[in-house]
């Protein structure tokens, strides 16, 4: 049990000393630990045992040393009496649960409950993507959008607001020089809101959009497959073909999508060989530009040696694609672990 959990559970005065009310023992306890530097967590208290903690603390004046030491003794021997202590509530018990129990599971038990999703909701409204975030602010009144653009990062920000309509997107930055006197209990309560819509919608089975799964797996595919299959999209759908197309990244598209300053990462993170046999086989014009960008992008010396090397070797057409997709999965490693970010492919930046 916590400290904050046993202090509203602390006994009444034991018979034959000076009587203290239970709220005068737990400001007495309260004290001690303030005073001995202790981090007491009294928010985890509901707000009316908050309140009351307060007030009597600020009644009290002092106490003798004999006092505080019963105090002390009780409450210590209160706490060693307690074999286990339980989350006291859905909210604690999920929050318990987190992980271990489906995604499913805990969304129903915490809307029969009427429970919210614990955390700062802002956290997690700030780890949508620029899409979802976008439909949020459209679904949202002006006045609330300019909150919700102030609360999220700097940069993903202007990536929404970019996706707006021009007028839209006026309003809205015009609303945020508006939101100097907004409370934070305002903004909390925001947020709370829209975790609250986030909360009821139905869990997804798949984390990725349907572009996405597609275009990882032509990521794997042979060349000659992936030009098989995107061609039979874009007669199928061609919105859909040219959303898996931008979702693509092969060995092709790393001088429009890699930053040349990110290039010495993948020569750390791929075996020499592999690089040299990935450069040997490059054919294509597409392939031989990306050849350029890397050695173009990489110390004098190790482009050399890697000119010099690939230029002696004989590599065959399954080989060389299985060691350019080794590169790509390299690179697709460090955007994953966040060492590098590729750029938008409809992007003008360098």
């Amino acid at each position: 049990m916590s400290q904050a959990s046993s202090l509203a559970a602390l006994p009444g005065p034991s018979s034959g000393r000076s009587p203290l009310t239970r709220r005068a023992k737990a400001a007495i306890v309260v004290q001690f630990l303030l005073n001995e530097g202790a981090d007491v967590p009294l928010s985890a208290l509901p707000d009316d045992l908050q309140a009351e903690l307060t007030t009597q603390l600020g009644r009290m004046r002092y106490i003798d040393r004999e006092t505080l030491n019963s105090v002390i003794e009780e409450f210590a021997n209160e706490l060693e009496q307690i074999g286990m202590s339980f989350p006291g509530d859905m909210a604690g018990a999920l929050s318990a649960l987190d992980g271990r129990i489906s995604h499913r599971t805990a969304a129903r038990l915490r809307k029969e409950a009427g429970v919210r999703q614990t955390g700062d909701p802002w956290e997690r409204i700030n780890g949508l993507d620029e899409e979802r975030l976008e439909k949020l602010v459209l679904g949202e009144s002006t006045e609330i959008a300019a909150v919700m653009m102030s609360k999220i990062e700097t940069a993903k920000a202007a990536k929404v607001l970019a996706r707006l309509p021009g007028d839209r997107a006026r309003r809205i930055s015009y609303a945020i020089s508006m939101t100097a006197g907004v409370s934070p209990e305002a903004v909390d309560r925001i947020g709370l809101s829209i975790a609250a819509q986030l909360d009821a919608e139905p869990p997804r089975a798949f984390e990725k959009k349907p572009n996405e799964r597609v275009g990882a797996i032509l990521n794997y595919a042979a060349s000659a497959k992936r030009d098989e299959v995107l061609e039979g999209l874009e007669e199928t759908d061609k919105e859909f073909a040219e959303a898996v197309r931008k979702a693509i990244f092969t060995f092709a598209n790393i001088p429009e999508r890699m930053k040349a300053s990110d290039v010495p990462k993948i020569t750390r993170d791929v075996p020499g060989d592999v690089l040299t046999m990935a450069i040997a086989a490059a054919s294509g014009e597409d392939d031989l530009k990306a050849v350029e960008f890397i050695l173009e992008n990489v110390s004098k010396r190790m482009s050399g040696s890697l000119r010099e090397d690939a230029a002696g070797m004989s590599v065959n057409a399954k080989k060389g694609e299985a060691a350019m997709n080794e590169v790509v999965s390299a690179i697709r490693e460090l955007v994953a672990t966040g060492e590098i970010e590729l750029r938008d492919p409809d992007s003008d930046d360098e």
